[in-house]
């Protein structure tokens, strides 16, 4: 078959298709890495946090079982919901 200009694989015949072989040419965009994981990586900051957050589950458990503010409940229960959620968070990122 003379003339006739056949690429190579599937992959290079669908990325010319749509016009995408310019970006498979491009590298690799960094990671993104949050503010908290840098947190993580440094131990004091780590153990700073890790003990402010759970003074503050502690607070939050004593005004949920004082009952007081019945209003209040559930904002409380969904911020020791978010504050046990970290925690189990920071447990794995500390393990890796």
């Amino acid at each position: 078959m003379k003339g006739c200009n056949y690429l190579g694989s599937r992959k290079e015949r669908f990325l010319q298709m749509f016009g995408l072989e310019e970006q498979k040419k491009k590298k690799p965009s960094k990671e993104f890495v949050f503010e908290l994981e840098n947190d993580f990586k440094n131990g004091k900051k780590c153990r700073e946090l890790k003990l402010r957050i759970e003074s503050r589950v502690q607070k939050i458990k004593e005004v949920l079982r004082s009952g007081e503010e019945k209003e209040e409940f559930d904002r409380f229960g969904v911020l020791l919901h978010g504050y046990t959620a970290l925690v189990k968070v920071m447990a794995r990122f500390s393990a890796k």
